[in-house]
């Protein structure tokens, strides 16, 4: 399955912002999805994910209370909802996905998923 993360801009601190995650070649929904966000000299780090079932979800402590991930089966799409942006959370945004062992699981590495979208820049002015 390929991926396409889109939905990047620049935007100014306490701004929001939604990102999706899109499927091409395969259905998202029978993927468990991650999110992670990678500044310039930087290594790419976990931000959220999202299981198969959607009933678990895990964060990053830097964004618990002000992201949120979700997904529409029906429209085959996951979706990084971000709210109160800062300057800090500005990086190249990627989603990722995998087949999981069980449905309710959730992956936060990057070598735990298999498939990448190509990323969105999000750009936090302050």
């Amino acid at each position: 399955v390929q991926l396409q993360a889109y939905g990047g801009g620049l935007v100014q601190a306490g701004d929001s912002l939604r990102l999706s995650c899109a499927a091409s070649g395969g259905t998202l929904s029978t993927h468990a999805v991650g999110w992670f966000r990678q500044a310039p000299g930087k290594d790419r780090n976990f931000v959220a994910a999202i299981s198969r079932s959607a009933d678990n979800t895990h964060y990053a402590d830097s964004v618990v209370g002000r992201f949120t991930v979700h997904r529409d089966n029906v429209k085959d799409t996951v979706y990084l909802q971000m709210y109160n942006l800062r300057p800090d959370d500005t990086a190249v945004y990627y989603c990722a996905a995998r087949a999981p062992w069980n449905v309710d699981y959730v992956y936060s590495t990057p070598r735990d998923y298999k498939n990448w979208g190509q990323g969105t820049q999000v750009t936090v002015s302050s």
